[in-house]
């Protein structure tokens, strides 16, 4: 992609240049003044830049420079500078200025990857693909730097989830293989025949939370905002999520207190929320030491409704705080298995508030437990933008 829209670019550049350069030398003008007559911006001796490539160069979206005969440069879009790849009249990067000079040389296109550790990003390395070309026989050179680091994320995240979804299914899959054998050896020992047929429920259990947290996650995952949101009473969701995790809780001399969601309604899908609150509150009473206690709290402000799960459990590395809405991603991959958690619960959560137009946050502290937020917008502050949109669709037409 990025290749066929520099061929174009070019091309549209040399088409510029070509028929400009025609057009003056074609000009009695042109032949009647002398090379130090002629103004700066009509000469095209590889200091200056040729009509009509500024605007098809702001129209890119990569990071854009064109550098001239002598290494100056002659035209960076905004992207180049914030990126830190440009500096004055300067190309600063001493790869590309490397590349730059030997497409000039021998009129040979070149691409490479890079990465730079821009000013923009702090110490962070950025990723770029860059393709450099001559500019036809004008001297020019033209840099093209197209940020990849998003793309790598987005591809490094996918093959952590191959890699997870696979580890995920076949390690119970693996552990029923072993223990229906062993259960077939230990056959004429009854308490043995107990004790590993309590571990394959173990192991099918936790198969199956596996594939039905997965059927969610494909089911929401990319679909629209709920279009038509109904009334939902915040009261009878919040009990029934505090109910339905009680039983471990009781377990742990867990603490469950809700509070503030009496006579608060929202507008959303009342499972979805309901699935959203119940992984939160789960997962504060997985990670939550014994005889702490889990608050599950309801405030409006202006234009939200905020529930929030507190815990007093291990809190969450600073470094980690970024990474847990991805699937499978495990603060300590250990105790999460042994909690009993898919991996899946939080990334949940996160397409369940994109669904509703709000979002999860989260502040945690290690040693000092954590809280997440659903944020949801308020009926009337929804309602309201609703109208505007629509009023504004009105307008147009």
């Amino acid at each position: 992609m990025q290749g066929e829209l520099l061929a174009a670019v070019v091309g549209i550049i040399g088409l510029v240049a070509g028929v400009a350069i025609g057009v003056v030398a074609a000009s009695p003008l042109f032949r009647t003044r002398t090379a130090r007559e002629e103004p700066p911006s009509q000469r095209h001796d590889g200091s200056t830049l040729p009509p009509g490539i500024a605007e098809v160069l702001s129209a890119l979206p990569s990071s854009a420079v064109v550098l001239d005969s002598g290494d100056r440069v002659l035209r960076a879009s905004s992207a180049a500078r914030a990126f830190g790849i440009v500096r004055g009249e300067e190309l600063v990067i001493g790869e590309l200025l490397t590349l730059a000079r030997k497409v000039r040389r021998d009129g040979v296109i070149r691409e490479t990857d890079i990465e730079v550790a821009v000013r923009k990003f702090g110490p962070d390395a950025t990723s770029f693909a860059v393709r450099v070309a001559p500019l036809g026989g004008t001297g020019l050179v033209l840099v093209l730097a197209e940020d990849q680091t998003e793309h790598r994320r987005v591809e490094a995240v996918r093959r952590d989830f191959v890699a997870n979804i696979s580890h995920e299914l076949k390690t119970p899959v693996g552990a029923l293989s072993l223990l229906a054998e062993t259960v077939q050896d230990a056959s004429d020992d009854p308490e043995a025949v107990r004790r590993f047929t309590e571990r394959m429920q173990t192991e099918a259990s936790r198969l199956t939370a596996v594939i039905q947290d997965l059927i969610t996650l494909s089911r929401i995952q990319g679909a629209e905002p709920i279009a038509e949101p109904a009334p939902v009473e915040l009261g009878s969701v919040v009990e029934e999520a505090i109910d339905t995790v009680r039983m471990p809780a009781d377990a742990k001399g867990i603490e469950l207190v809700g509070s503030g969601a009496e006579g608060v309604t929202v507008l959303g899908d009342e499972a979805m929320l309901g699935t959203a609150l119940r992984n939160l509150i789960a997962n504060a009473v997985a990670y939550s030491p014994k005889k702490t206690r889990v608050a599950v709290s309801v405030e409006v402000s202006r234009s939200t409704v905020d529930i929030s799960v507190a815990d007093q459990g291990i809190g969450i590395p600073q470094q980690d705080l970024e990474r847990i809405f991805e699937r499978f991603y495990r603060v300590d991959a250990a105790r999460s298995r042994a909690t009993g958690g898919t991996g899946l619960g939080l990334a949940i959560v996160k397409h369940i508030m994109t669904h509703h137009r709000g979002e999860v946050t989260v502040w945690s502290k290690e040693g000092s437990g954590s809280t997440f937020t659903l944020r949801l917008p308020r009926p009337e502050s929804r309602e309201l933008d609703a109208s505007r949109n629509d009023n504004h669709q009105e307008t147009a037409q």
